[in-house]
């Protein structure tokens, strides 16, 4: 069994609190790995170690420090495979999968390069007599990022690369289920030439997050996770004085209208619906199509391509549709969901709580499970099951569909498929939803725009990446100056208007 460590200036370091989290195989149900669970003072000391070294980070020239995400994107694509198979090995997503979570992280290290542009502030000559403004924008110092499971590799760079690129140093911590694609992310850095220090990749539980918290050093916090806990961290985050950015659950609606092509909006939910097992937070898990006519000749096309869908080991070939979900818990909660959905009285249309899988009958596996009827009161609609359920909820018309989806407490993706223009562009301009797909399932915005979204399922007022993230991880300083010449005038004892 593999042990794993922290990374600490630069190199591996072993823990000491003689705790670990066990890093499971999802597919076979066995150990693979061991990640220690730092302590409060492992933690303290790399922060203390972080801050040190950020000194001369923050100092250094902006485009140097760009130089370095330059090389660090071409290590990454040039390690692309085996980061990929990392993280297949600990998530259990497909290989097809997982170079995709790494080239969405890759794709925002690639908008860092122009930090130089984005770390520009303003000036204004002239704003009095002999008086010019200007503003800068300055490193926080220490943050954290605080990662999920479902994205081994996207969401660390997300989090890494602008606050990197802005001048901080970072305090990484990621999920302690899947975390050895951040260390092997931390090799790439060093090998690109980042200082040692300045990223400190600590594995950790509860008490390493709380430790962050609490750590009057970090200036900043960035979370993924579910809502309950985005919540507790912003709160204490708040509370302890520091910037946070907490992104948490979601519960995606996609309405499908009369006019829209059936058959590509079929594709585009079983994709969005059961692709990465429902682990996604922007997840296609509620269709609602508007009509009877429609939510029939929706469940007929699903019907068929789900029955196709293919689930198993990341090792079982190119043409795997989605693997086993993260933990024996996680299946354990998926399978009673859709008993739950069964009780309440929703249709179930496909079940996949009898999925086994020859030898990986102990793998963490549920096969794709369709429901019909469901109806807002069932806790198949209100929980975020993040399994592989897609549920259909029919509505009579556009106006109760998108009252559904402007009712939901989180507000993190939708989409809405149509023919029309009109119903596109009302829908995109009402719905209070954060990221809004139009013909599109999962609307993920490119790097250079921002990620984030509304209600329950974000705490904090700026998004991740784009320009967002280098507001995020700077603060603005604001110079007023002037050089006296001539005769001074005296002293002046009240606000004076800029002539």
């Amino acid at each position: 069994m593999k042990e794993l460590t922290h990374w600490i200036n630069g190199r591996h370091v072993k823990g000491t609190s003689g705790r670990f989290a066990d890093v499971m195989n999802p597919a076979t149900g066995e150990v693979q790995a061991r990640a220690p669970l730092a302590t409060v003072a492992e933690l303290d000391a790399a922060v203390a170690e972080a801050a040190k070294a950020q000194i001369a980070w923050g100092a250094t020239n902006p485009q140097r420090r760009a130089r370095v995400m330059m090389k660090f994107a071409d290590l990454i694509n040039q390690n692309m495979d085996k980061l990929a198979e990392c993280v297949s090995r600990e998530h259990g997503k497909t290989l097809p999968d997982a170079r995709g979570d790494v080239q969405r992280g890759l794709e925002v290290v690639e908008v860092c390069m122009g930090a130089p542009h984005l770390l520009k502030g303003e000036y204004v000559n002239d704003g009095g007599p002999g008086i010019d403004l200007y503003s800068m924008r300055q490193p926080l110092g220490v943050v954290a990022g605080i990662t999920p499971f479902n994205f081994p590799a996207m969401i660390p760079l997300w989090k890494l690369a602008p606050a990197l690129s802005a001048g901080n140093a970072m305090i990484l911590k990621p999920s302690e289920r899947c975390p050895s694609t951040s260390l092997m992310l931390a090799e790439l850095l060093k090998e690109a030439g980042l200082p040692d220090g300045v990223l400190q990749v600590v594995n950790g539980d509860k008490e390493a997050v709380d430790a962050i918290l609490d750590n009057e050093t970090v200036q900043a916090v960035g979370f993924v996770g579910s809502t309950p806990i985005a919540q507790y961290i912003y709160g204490r985050a708040a509370t302890n004085g520091k910037r946070a950015q907490c992104f948490g659950g979601a519960k995606n609606h996609m309405i499908i209208m009369p006019d829209a092509d059936l058959d590509k909006a079929a594709d585009a939910l079983v994709g969005a619906g059961f692709g990465a097992a429902g682990e996604r937070c922007m997840a296609i898990s509620v269709a609602v199509p508007v009509g009877q006519k429609t939510a029939d000749a929706l469940i007929e096309r699903l019907v068929p391509r789900i029955e196709k869908l293919k689930v198993g080991p990341y090792t079982a070939g190119a043409d795997v549709d989605y693997g086993p979900l993260i933990t024996k818990q996680a299946m354990e909660r998926v399978k009673g969901l859709i008993t739950s959905g069964v009780e309440q009285g929703a249709t179930l249309v496909t079940d996949g709580r009898d999925f086994r899988l020859q030898g990986y009958e102990n793998g963490y596996f549920v096969g794709p499970t369709l429901f019909d009827n469901v109806t807002p009161e069932m806790d198949i609609y209100k929980q975020e099951i993040f399994g592989p359920v897609l549920s259909q909820v029919r509505a009579g018309s556009y106006d109760e569909a998108l009252k559904l989806t402007m009712d939901n407490p989180y507000g993190n993706g939708t989409s809405i498929f149509t023919a029309d223009g009109d119903t596109a562009r009302d829908f995109a301009s009402r719905v209070n939803v954060g990221m809004v797909g139009i013909n599109f399932p999962i609307p993920v915005p490119l790097s250079y725009f921002t990620f984030g979204g509304w209600k329950k399922s974000a705490f904090g007022d700026l998004n991740q990446y784009g320009p967002d993230a280098f507001r995020f991880y700077t603060k603005t300083k604001t110079v007023t100056a002037r050089w006296f010449s001539g005769i001074k005038e005296g002293g002046e004892f009240h606000f004076k208007a800029m002539d």
